[in-house]
């Protein structure tokens, strides 16, 4: 297994595993080693397990050692396993503890639970996290953890700290941030962490933010992989036509139901031949006649890369 620095390691397509639950509403570890084994073998650039679209909220901390124990195990050193950490402090603590003996590679610091706290506050929650683990921390900025670029410069000089995931959407809020890290000499790794991170690729991408998680990877990695190679590659028509065909009906469609960020990827990789069961409460699942229309989607950015030859 590999011992290099992750910061280095993350390059390309980010790679969110759903995870998956038997029948019985347990987790079903062989079906989500499968799913990550596959989601490595199409391409993925790392594997984020157990975070947000793993429903991280839903697992105890026995079932998140359990999948990312065994998502370390399925990517063999293959690319980085990078695991979910939130709640208050002391929770955060003991599953980023449990994540560095299940082997991650690095942490994802999930908003605190519920408090909306100051700058202090959040500067005091992650640095203490950081200083928890050997693990490098990306920090995930959304909802009720939003960092003035004051507080994103003093996260840039803590050791362990070494990203950025920007869930908020506030472009000018990010460019600001960039800026000021940049003028104090520092560095951090940026991503756009957007539910849907394509439909903003190229507007993340003129301000330096290059990474991003992209959950249309769970059920459709062809479509996911030929956006992200457009983008990289500055192809405009290929990256217009898939935002045009796909990826904005798709947000389109998501915002018809809460929680659909989860439930309507989940429900898109069962369709696909996975069975990796329902979400659990309190999320639902979406209604069928959206999942239905989801799969026409794939099917329309499916043509349209054959038509593309991309």
């Amino acid at each position: 297994m590999t011992t290099a620095p992750l910061a280095g390691r993350l390059d390309g397509l980010l790679f969110f595993p759903v995870t998956a639950f038997a029948p019985d509403g347990s987790v079903d570890l062989a079906t989500f080693r499968a799913h990550v084994r596959a989601g490595v073998d199409a391409g993925a650039a790392a594997v984020f397990a157990c975070c947000g679209t793993g429903e991280f909220h839903a697992l105890t901390p026995e079932e998140f050692r359990d999948c990312v124990a065994a998502a370390v195990e399925e990517t063999a050193g293959r690319v980085p396993v990078v695991a979910g950490a939130g709640y208050g402090t002391a929770l955060a603590v003991r599953y980023a503890r449990l994540a560095e003996e299940a082997g991650a590679d690095g942490l994802l610091a999930m908003p605190p639970y519920l408090v909306v706290a100051d700058q202090a506050g959040l500067l005091r929650h992650y640095t203490e996290l950081a200083a928890a683990t050997s693990l490098d921390v990306i920090v995930y900025q959304r909802d009720n953890a939003v960092l003035t670029p004051a507080t994103a410069v003093a996260l840039a000089r803590t050791d362990g700290i070494i990203g950025l995931k920007d869930g908020l959407g506030d472009l000018d809020l990010m460019q600001r941030i960039v800026s000021a890290v940049r003028a104090e000499g520092l560095d951090l790794l940026y991503f756009n962490g957007m539910p849907t991170a394509e439909l903003t690729g190229a507007a993340y991408r003129g301000i330096g933010v290059t990474l991003y998680s992209s959950a249309v990877f769970c059920f459709a990695p062809d479509i996911a992989l030929a956006y992200h190679r457009a983008l990289t590659a500055g192809d405009d028509t290929t990256v217009n036509r898939l935002v045009d065909d796909f990826y904005r009906p798709l947000v389109e469609l998501r915002a018809q139901g809460r929680g659909y960020a989860v439930s309507l990827v989940k429900a898109a990789v069962r369709r696909g031949g996975l069975d990796v069961g329902e979400v659990r409460p309190p999320l639902s699942e979406p209604a069928p006649e959206h999942v239905d229309a989801l799969m026409l989607l794939v099917e329309q950015g499916r043509a349209a890369l054959k038509e593309l030859g991309a």
